[in-house]
């Protein structure tokens, strides 16, 4: 094959489709979605040129901090096209991870609980939509060569590639962009998971919804360490998700004392967001909260070495940031938890054991010296802001309080 000839995936292979077929395919793709899970599919096109100056510009403020991978790949971004070749229209997707008994409020409310992210409580939802992506394709592939037509070209992705994945889910009526940058579902809140299956067939498009934030910044103003620079601008390099899940090195000390118990991740901005007062429960058992992990205990977490850490997040997102990270962020709770004997003995038998690396022991020093500056004191820690968070869910989400 020639360089001028194009390849089977750039070549319309549907140009005499009958537009009712292709109408009632969608919302047969839709039903299959259900069926494998899914609570919404939408379907949209390819054209994201409007966020690219966006993209640029949010890239060239060095807001992705140490994440190279957002910048290494330019705009492709935001030419799915480009990514996987033939591409014409992206169905996209949304899978519901709230679980049962969230326990926010109580959580946030003791300072010697580990808060998780309630995304990250129970298993990996990468591959998990993966596969049912990629049964949602051989679905309609099975379909169009029932109906006689080509096999269609299709690609799954979970957070698996430069996917603008929210422009994506907002063009396909899934939702609008909230100024948190997530996005919002009225039905649904904002507790769900997005993944793509980039596809070559000439489906009809689902219109967008329009914005439902109006005048409300309860996201801005609640956030821990004010990472909301501006509506629908997060600097990632603030973010509590992104210090204690994407950064690797030492996180930044003005950061340490707004993190509060937060181990790995944050929900702050979604739990003040009056839209998610009407958040479903996930149907997926597999997203409910590990027990290990439901309102766990600071000191506990602490005293697990590397095995058991790998044990018992196997298959969770968790497991991803390694054991170091893992104490490193903990050694961050301890600090800002109140003060007590306990603590400094672990946090001291923790320091001098074989599993921990400089950059460990300098955020166990630091947690040390907080704990010893409130036992003279006797001042006790207590952001305004985490309180009206705490505030917020008792009255806004009583059921997941």
């Amino acid at each position: 094959m020639s360089d001028s000839t194009p390849s089977i995936s750039s070549v319309n292979l549907y140009p005499q489709v009958d537009p009712l077929l292709l109408s009632q395919l969608a919302l047969q793709i839709k039903e299959w979605g259900k069926e494998l899970g899914f609570a919404q599919i939408g379907i949209c096109d390819t054209e994201l040129k409007s966020e690219e100056p966006t993209l640029q510009a949010w890239l060239d403020k060095g807001y992705h901090g140490e994440m190279g991978y957002m910048a290494e790949h330019g705009m492709m971004r935001a030419r799915p096209s480009e990514l996987h070749e033939g591409t014409i229209r992206v169905i996209s997707a949304r899978m519901d991870y709230l679980p049962p008994e969230a326990g926010f409020a109580y959580n946030l409310c003791d300072p010697n609980l580990g808060y998780i992210s309630r995304y990250a409580g129970g298993r990996d939802y990468h591959k998990l939509i993966r596969n049912r992506l990629k049964k949602l394709g051989h679905k309609i592939e099975a379909e169009l060569i029932r109906l006689g037509l080509h096999k269609p070209n299709f690609r799954p992705f979970v957070d698996s590639a430069p996917v603008l994945e929210r422009p994506l889910a907002e063009k396909a009526g899934l939702g609008w962009t909230g100024k948190h940058s997530l996005i919002l579902n009225k039905e649904a809140g904002s507790w769900f998971f997005l993944g793509e299956l980039f596809i070559n067939l000439p489906l009809p498009v689902d219109i967008p919804v329009v914005e439902g934030c109006n005048t409300c910044v309860a996201c801005i103003k609640s956030c821990p360490t004010n990472a909301i620079v501006a509506p629908y601008v997060v600097d990632g390099r603030r973010c509590i998700s992104y210090l204690t899940i994407e950064l690797k090195g030492a996180i930044p000390e003005e950061f340490r004392s707004l993190i509060g118990n937060r181990i790995y991740g944050c929900d702050d901005c979604q739990l003040v967001c009056p839209i998610n007062a009407a958040a479903p429960l996930t149907t997926e058992t597999d997203f409910h909260t590990r027990s290990q992990l439901k309102q766990p205990d600071l000191l506990s977490l602490f005293a697990w070495d590397e095995k058991t850490f790998l044990t018992l997040t196997e298959g969770s997102a968790i497991r991803r940031i390694g054991h170091k990270r893992w104490l490193r962020n903990i050694a961050i709770a301890l600090g800002n938890a109140p003060a007590s004997d306990n603590i400094v003995s672990a946090l001291l038998e923790r320091k001098i054991s074989a599993e921990v690396d400089e950059i460990v022991v300098e955020h166990i020093d630091w947690a040390i010296a907080q704990q010893q500056i409130k036992a003279t004191s006797q001042i006790v820690s207590s952001s305004r802001k985490t309180q009206r968070v705490i505030r917020s869910i008792e009255k806004g989400l009583p059921r997941d309080a």
